[in-house]
């Protein structure tokens, strides 16, 4: 299969310019040919009166909020009075009806737009999330035909993204929009004694806490308020916590309380963005793939049946930090698996971290399985002031050879890209207990290496289980290139819908905040 580079946002309006001034080039032939003609360019219009089918199209075109979208964006209002005057007053002459008819059709095509590939950019707001993207549909074809079969309302629906959780977060998003303004948010929780509330303790703040938990599904309705923080409420706040990505220990400390402070038309808000996010990130590009989810910090590996997800390997993650060394987001596809790697240390790890501990700490050089590789591949295995001065000006580079203590641990997924971002195993997997799991140089560590080895060798049965392990254990390199590419796609979404139960976690790398912005200039 052929996947083709998306053209930038800027070609897509030119070309949609284009298809106006196109279109009006037909109407003004369709006027010099005479009344059939003209009645047969309008799409919206007979004997001078709207149709059924524009007033549809403008019923849907007021309901883009449900998309996430912005009927404003669409002049959804003031096309919507102009139908109206020209359905109940007089009829409209030619010009008119061919002024508000293409109004309309413009709209329509914008909205397809925005629904099909979103209303920014990718790039503008992540330098190397080139997504790839099939051929753009082709609108205004797309809309005629629905006419001609008065189906538009039906495809118009039809158009929406077929990505997994679109149309469970579009649920999501109308139950949010109803708790805009509910009266648990009225006031501010009060404050907590002491640092933290925990089980068995009271608290002047529980009845608000059970209004707000109530209106948020985490506490049965009608359940009585307890006088201090246990049973069912206790239950209650371990659920919220266990959605907010936060540690589920059932204690009201003051990450938890933050979060119970944000209000519902912040939740609206933060959905609407994953809405937008998901209509360009490529989810289902392929019949096998690897989706890395930064914020969840969660990786999983599916199948795709019939635009239906399959998911087959779940794991947790570690990803770059988010003070200084970001993983990005990009899609490439996986190309080979390197059992037993080495690790080539970043220069930029080389020169703040590991040369000034190498001089501090020389029997560090020998405890790691360290030696140097010159720029003509020559290995050089014994430490000296000159071979390090050497790393930072002369073009040598530092690795670890393959080993328990490896980095990399016993095998490296490799997806070649212009960060050189993989995914490794490690040998130190304490760190996966944590909730927040933003420790790395901005490669991603796997939980379950040898349940990844599985999924990306599937099509392979000679490579059991025990194959896997002994080659990750052998100590020895060995490259395995794969018989089929894996697509592998690292995106961002702080909204996750996972059995019927939405899950919102932390804005770790500003990119929606980045993304508001990006949709509040445009």
């Amino acid at each position: 299969m052929i996947r083709i580079k998306s053209a930038p946002r800027f070609l897509i309006d030119h070309f949609v310019m284009a298809m106006k001034y196109f279109r009006l080039l037909l109407l003004a032939l369709a006027i010099a040919a005479g009344p059939s003609a003209r009645a047969e360019a309008l799409l919206w219009f007979s004997s001078g009166r709207p149709t059924a089918q524009a007033h549809a199209a403008v019923e849907v075109l007021s309901l883009a909020a449900g998309q996430g979208l912005q009927p404003r964006d669409y002049d959804t209002d003031p096309i919507s009075r102009r139908l109206a005057q020209a359905s109940n007053g007089a009829p409209l002459d030619e010009p008119a009806q061919a002024a508000l008819d293409d109004a309309l059709t413009r709209a329509l095509q914008r909205y397809l737009s925005d629904l099909q590939i979103g209303r920014v950019e990718p790039r503008r707001i992540h330098a190397n999330f080139d997504v790839r993207r099939a051929d753009p549909l082709d609108a205004a074809t797309y809309l005629r035909t629905a006419v001609t079969q008065q189906r538009l309302a039906q495809a118009l629906h039809e158009a929406e993204p077929r990505v997994p959780m679109y149309a469970a977060l579009r649920r999501v998003l109308a139950r949010y929009r109803e708790l805009e303004g509910h009266p648990a948010w009225e006031a501010p929780l009060p404050p907590i004694p002491g640092r933290k509330l925990a089980p068995g303790q009271p608290w002047a703040g529980l009845p608000l806490l059970v209004r707000r938990l109530e209106a948020l599904g985490d506490f049965p309705a009608g359940t009585a308020v307890p006088a201090r923080l246990d049973g069912t409420l206790v239950t209650a706040l371990r659920s919220f916590q266990e959605r907010h990505g936060l540690t589920p220990d059932g204690v009201l400390g003051r990450s938890t309380l933050q979060q119970l402070g944000v209000t519902p038309a912040a939740r609206t808000r933060q959905i609407e963005l994953t809405l937008e996010r998901l209509r360009w990130t490529p989810l289902l590009q392929g019949p096998r793939m690897i989706v890395v989810n930064v914020p969840e910090f969660v990786l999983r590996a599916y199948e795709v049946h019939d635009g239906k997800v399959d998911v087959q390997v779940t794991m947790k993650v570690i990803v770059g930090k988010a003070m200084d060394t970001r993983t990005p987001l990009f899609d490439e596809d996986m190309r080979y698996i390197e059992f037993s790697p080495y690790w080539n240390v970043p220069p930029s790890i080389a020169r703040n971290e590991t040369v000034p501990r190498l001089r501090r700490e020389p029997a560090y050089f020998s405890r790691q399985g360290f030696e140097f590789v010159t720029p003509a591949g020559e290995v050089v295995t014994t430490l000296s002031g000159s071979h390090l001065d050497a790393v930072l000006r002369a073009g040598w580079r530092i690795r670890q050879r393959p080993g328990p203590d490896n980095a990399l641990g016993g095998i490296k997924f490799v997806f070649p890209n212009r960060d050189n971002i993989y995914l490794h195993h490690t040998p130190a997997p304490t760190l996966f207990a944590r909730d927040r799991r933003d420790f790395s140089h901005g490669c991603i560590r796997v939980e379950e290496p040898i349940a990844l080895a599985r999924f990306v060798l599937q099509g392979e049965p000679e490579w059991t289980e025990q194959r896997i392990r002994d080659a990750m254990d052998k100590g020895e390199s060995n490259v395995l290139r794969l018989s089929r590419p894996l697509p592998v796609l690292i995106a961002y979404s702080t909204v996750i819908v996972k059995g019927g139960r939405v899950f919102f976690y932390p804005d770790l790398y500003g990119h929606d905040r980045l993304l508001d912005q990006a949709l509040r200039q445009r």
